[in-house]
């Protein structure tokens, strides 16, 4: 039931609370990060995962990683968004890392036209005091990616053999 537990809420609430925290703040702790890898590690152990496939998720983690890396390095986007990306394909292997990729692509795309719409329009007075809000509308502000890596992931992680494997009758009320 642990396993359950776990499979049903680690990932999500942490990919929810890094879209949150670039949304507010534009940053993304490594602590998430951490935590996705840490809790990648120990819910593959908990599930009985093969030191093969455990092996395979990591190079596919590894390779995203890679590629993140090079485009924070072009200025394309920032490290924290590299890092999740990079944990949340870890979580995904390389079986739904493509559909994941895909969305995250797409809903970065519709953010940044919506992002830089709202920017082009005035805010209104009684939302200048919200200091993220001004920073979210700044023309030289980039965009907080990290909530179109949650969306992709979100999107893709329920159709995952993290969920597939959860035994939804051990949550039935009787």
């Amino acid at each position: 039931m642990v396993a359950d537990l776990l499979r049903l809420s680690l990932f999500p609430a942490l990919m929810a609370f890094a879209a949150s925290s670039d949304l507010f703040t534009m940053t993304i702790s490594n602590r998430v990060s951490l935590l996705l890898v840490a809790g990648f590690v120990v819910l593959a152990l908990l599930s009985g995962m093969s030191l093969e496939l455990i092996g395979l998720h990591f190079a596919a983690g590894l390779t995203v990683l890679a590629v993140a890396f090079t485009c924070f390095a072009m200025g394309w986007i920032g490290g924290g968004d590299a890092k999740v990306a990079s944990a949340a394909a870890l979580w995904f292997g390389f079986e739904n890392l493509l559909e994941y990729l895909i969305y995250a692509s797409l809903f970065g795309g519709a953010l940044t036209v919506l992002l830089l719409g709202f920017r082009q329009l005035p805010l209104p007075s009684p939302l200048t005091s919200q200091p993220w809000l001004l920073r979210l509308h700044a023309q030289e502000t980039g965009v907080p990616y990290g909530i179109a890596l949650a969306l992709g992931a979100l999107m893709v992680y329920p159709h995952t053999e993290w969920i597939k494997a959860v035994d939804l009758a051990r949550f039935a009320v009787n």
